[in-house]
């Protein structure tokens, strides 16, 4: 069991990913590689203008996500408590 943990992290460490848990779902998401040329880790950069806003870097966004859902869940409520 332990033996099969160690590997998991090593291997989503490795790949740069990110570990989201919870009792509805689990997730990997990529993160920025730190060895990119063009964020060096830092995810995107901002471009000028009148509006500036970030533009996201290819070595995370071009990744796919990885998602299982285990449990639905629950609806919201439609009225208010009484």
């Amino acid at each position: 069991m332990l033996v099969t943990v160690a590997a998991a992290a090593a291997f989503i460490e490795a790949g740069h990913w990110r570990l989201y848990a919870d009792r509805h779902r689990i997730e990997l998401t990529p993160r920025p590689r730190r060895s990119c040329p063009d964020c060096q880790g830092a995810g995107g950069w901002w471009v000028d203008g009148d509006n500036p806003e970030m533009e996201a870097c290819g070595c995370w966004t071009n990744r796919r996500e990885l998602r299982v859902r285990l449990r639905p869940v629950a609806a919201w409520p439609d009225g208010p408590p009484f």
